[in-house]
């Protein structure tokens, strides 16, 4: 089989690799479908991570069960499924807990895509061995759009944490969304969906602006600190400095999540923070507890996370294009 493999800042190719085997009765085999770039990809392919290549990529996609061991039941071969970016075996204690990013039955971090906790592949692969396939895997409901849905296994799932959970706790909340990518809007979507009474999206991308608009955000290119403006602030941007302006517009006992991967050091107001009384969350998300809400609120026809899939390209033009500078690109392979 092949798999796309980042090689240089800007550079991807196919390389050859044994075709993956079952290993245990619990695990299974799919051919990824449906395949996009998460965020974080974008800053890798910019030559901003922290890994030396070479290494498979891609950790987002929607795929097709094409072999499963004799103890799999949640899955059979033929479904359309859900791949989780990260690696977890559903019984450990974390796992149990809903910790399924910080599982304790493999290495630490564990993914798809950077050869972080041991080498597991890449969603950008033509097949790919899934190790706990009950406790990973999570089939598509029916009518679900799989390019539609291609992001399910991080941004979509993680955008739906980063917001919806809050909106519960706070009906009528006024969100601040300060982002470059995806993960931005997916949460102004789902933000307006879920009853936020005002959302502002800062961007300094024009598009991403108007397809915010789209979702019923004002916005801003950039943020001038809001004093005691919102209630929920997001910040995906991965820059110290656009989370400290973030949190400056909190409300008292306001609430951020930074989703960004923040690569590089800075500083931040801990004295206007403590000052407010501002509770800070950067994490990774515990995605595969969150699938399933996140599909569910995508099959309920309330929000459209079609509109954020930029461009549609075939499977084979994965190292040409990927490369490229797009918003939200699904590679597509035609099924035989």
């Amino acid at each position: 089989m092949r798999e796309l493999t980042y090689v240089a800042r800007r550079t991807v190719e196919w390389r050859e690799a044994p075709d993956p085997k079952l290993q245990s009765a619990g695990q299974a085999i799919v051919a990824p479908l449906a395949a996009t770039s998460c965020d974080v990809d974008s800053s890798i392919l910019a030559g901003h991570g922290f890994i030396d290549p070479p290494f498979a990529l891609g950790h987002e996609c929607v795929a097709r069960v094409v072999e499963t061991g004799d103890a799999v039941t949640a899955v059979a071969p033929g479904d359309l499924v859900v791949v989780p970016w990260s690696i977890n075996c559903g019984t450990c204690e974390r796992c149990r807990a809903g910790l399924t990013a910080h599982c304790t039955a493999v290495p630490y971090m564990a993914m798809y895509g950077a050869p972080i906790g041991g080498n597991w592949g890449g969603l950008f692969s033509d097949l790919v061995r899934v190790p706990y396939a009950d406790a990973m895997l999570v089939p598509l409901p029916a009518g679900l759009d799989p390019v539609a849905m291609a992001s399910a296994s991080d941004n979509w799932s993680l955008a739906w944490r980063l917001i919806a959970p809050h909106l519960k706790a706070r009906p009528g909340a006024r969100v601040l969304v300060v982002a470059r990518g995806s993960i931005g809007l997916y949460v102004c979507d789902i933000a307006r969906a879920l009853g936020a009474s005002e959302v502002l999206y800062v961007d300094p991308d024009p598009e991403h602006r108007t397809l915010a608009r789209a979702f019923g955000a004002a916005t801003a290119e950039t943020l001038d600190p809001i004093p005691q403006g919102y209630d929920i602030a997001v910040e995906a941007t991965g820059r110290v400095d656009q989370l400290a302006l973030t949190v400056k517009s909190l409300t008292p006992e306001g609430i951020c999540e930074s989703a960004g991967n923040h690569f590089r050091p800075g500083e931040l107001p801990l004295l206007d923070m403590y000052l407010t009384g501002v509770t800070l969350r950067v994490a990774r998300d515990n995605v595969r507890a969150h699938i399933p809400d996140a599909l569910e609120l995508a099959a309920s026809g309330r929000v459209a996370p079609e509109k954020v899939v930029s461009h549609v390209f075939d499977w084979e033009d994965l190292p040409t294009a990927l490369p490229e500078k797009h918003l939200k690109p699904v590679f597509v392979r035609v099924e035989d």
